[in-house]
């Protein structure tokens, strides 16, 4: 999406013309690994919106989201945002407005649902798959909007498709916020109080607003943070994924980061960027299948110890979660018998921020990674939905053991 912006950004690369050369012999240029555009003009951004601040609506429209059991009107905003190197660029969202009237007190909350994207493909950010009901986690949206909340469902990882890339998913939900609770034909507010939430890709995106909010929209009223199974840290990763079952979805957020950070794809070997090439539109279930080939990184790369490198290293830092404190209270929920993302990323998250003043609550519940997608987002769900209706959060930091 957006992809005449994307160029734009990356002067001086164009893509080859020539689809057999690039894969025998490829090169490092930059557009031949961003993902195909949709075609639908609704995603390219409007002449001049590098002008505009953030969160500055471009486009609307609205879609039928098909087999939502609770009755809604859900509209799609194009807005500006940033990216990772604080480039403007232009990302989609769509607003679910249950049609139900709000008889809580105050204007009706607004939860930013972050699905786990996992995707580097266009055709599978949820922009593209809610008018064809075939988002996931359909079920938790559909939770939410039981609950008479708004939800707000971004295309969190930004124009390119960045899986993994910490400071644009932060930069684009929060951005997402602003142009919703701008929409007053919505029926929302600048002062509607805000929740975010996701899990595991998801998390990225909810832990990465969550910090970045004081500093970059500190106007948005966000009451509270829940989010699980944060995938925090590349340096814990790189132990957990690299070369094990969950080689594919680490490969594809590799991708996602050298979408943002071209210059790291100077240190891919040709068998490196071929995958990407061939990876370029996949989604989630393709890429994670491609764990059973157990393929490290390593083997990808010109140099076997890439992962040392001081351009990987600075990457990395700038993407590892925790370097700056919430002001908003935070649940985090965590599986103990969680082998792909580990309760360790978890567990620092919490003491790092509670060091710089943050209130943090940590539940760590018994299960692996996908047992505790299904039995922590109830609980995280009723934290969440008791700060969205005016109940405070209990201040300071403390940790659960279920």
């Amino acid at each position: 999406m957006a992809a005449t912006a994307t160029l734009m950004t990356w002067s001086g690369a164009t893509a080859h013309a020539d689809p057999a050369s690039d894969f025998l012999d490829p090169k490092p240029n930059p557009p031949l690994y961003l993902p195909t555009p949709l075609g639908d003009p609704f995603f390219e951004p409007t002449a001049g919106f590098e002008a505009t601040a953030p969160g500055t609506v471009l486009r609307t429209r609205g879609i039928t989201v098909p087999g939502l059991a609770v009755p809604s009107a859900t509209t799609q905003l194009l807005f500006r945002s940033t990216d990772s190197k604080n480039r403007p660029i232009a990302a989609a969202t769509s607003v679910i407005v249950p049609t139900a009237e709000w008889t809580g007190g105050g204007p009706r909350p607004v939860v930013s649902y972050n699905i786990a994207i996992d995707s580097l493909g266009n055709a599978c950010a949820p922009s593209a798959m809610l008018p064809k009901g075939t988002v996931a986690e359909e079920d938790s949206i559909e939770s939410l909007l039981s609950r008479n909340f708004a939800v707000v469902v971004t295309d969190y990882q930004g124009p390119r498709q960045a899986y993994s890339a910490g400071l644009v998913s932060g930069h684009t939900v929060l951005d997402s916020l602003r142009a919703a609770v701008g929409r007053s034909e919505l029926g929302l507010t600048a002062s509607s109080p805000i929740g975010i939430t996701g899990y595991s890709g998801g998390a990225i995106a909810s832990g990465w607003a969550a910090q970045l909010a004081p500093s970059y929209a500190p106007e948005l009223n966000i009451v509270g943070v829940a989010f699980g199974g944060p995938p925090t840290d590349y340096n814990i990763l790189h132990k957990s994924l690299n070369g094990q079952i969950g080689s594919g979805l680490y490969l594809a957020a590799s991708t996602g980061l050298a979408r943002e950070y071209p210059e790291l794809l100077r240190l891919y070997n040709a068998n490196g960027l071929r995958l990407m090439q061939v990876n370029k539109d996949q989604c989630a279930d393709i890429l994670s299948y491609q764990g059973i080939f157990m393929l490290p990184i390593e083997a990808l790369a010109k140099d076997q110890n890439s992962f040392t490198d001081p351009l990987i290293r600075q990457v990395i830092a700038e993407n590892r979660m925790g370097a700056s404190a919430p002001t908003t209270p935070i649940f985090i929920y965590q599986g103990l018998q969680d082998y792909w993302i580990p309760k360790e990323g978890a567990e620092n998250l919490q003491n790092e921020w509670c060091a710089g003043g943050a209130s943090v609550r940590l539940e760590e519940m018994p299960g692996d990674h996908s047992v505790v997608s299904g039995t922590g987002k109830p609980v995280a769900f009723a934290w969440l939905a008791e700060r969205l209706t005016g109940t405070p959060a209990q201040p300071g930091c403390s940790t659960v053991v279920r």
